[in-house]
């Protein structure tokens, strides 16, 4: 993952995503770099419009991400209701299980 928000620093900054800068990068980082790492993410990189990529990306997860959570809460909220209900339950019933034992 650190070869990649590599690159995007990278990016950000307007710098050419090339070997060298990597491994700069990474090193600044304290990361040992891996050769091999850095040559394939450059090699899958090349030709890639990375805000392209990070626009497609970024908008449908956000819009599919938040409609889905609001329905999730609403859906675990009774849940939680219903299990601390049961707790209590529980509780009465064992104070007076206990009740009954000190003047049975």
């Amino acid at each position: 993952m650190e070869y990649v928000y590599a690159a995007l620093l990278l990016h950000a900054a307007g710098k050419e995503i090339t070997e060298e800068n990597l491994k700069a990068v990474l090193e600044a980082a304290g990361v040992t770099p891996d050769e091999a790492r850095i040559k394939a993410l450059v090699a899958a990189l090349e030709g890639v419009n990375i805000d392209e990529v990070i626009e497609k990306a970024a908008m449908p997860v956000a819009v599919a991400a938040a409609p889905a959570a609001a329905p999730a809460a609403a859906e675990e909220a009774p849940a939680q209701e219903e299990e601390e209900e049961e707790e209590e339950e529980v509780s009465e019933e064992e104070a007076l299980a206990g009740l009954g034992a000190l003047f049975g």
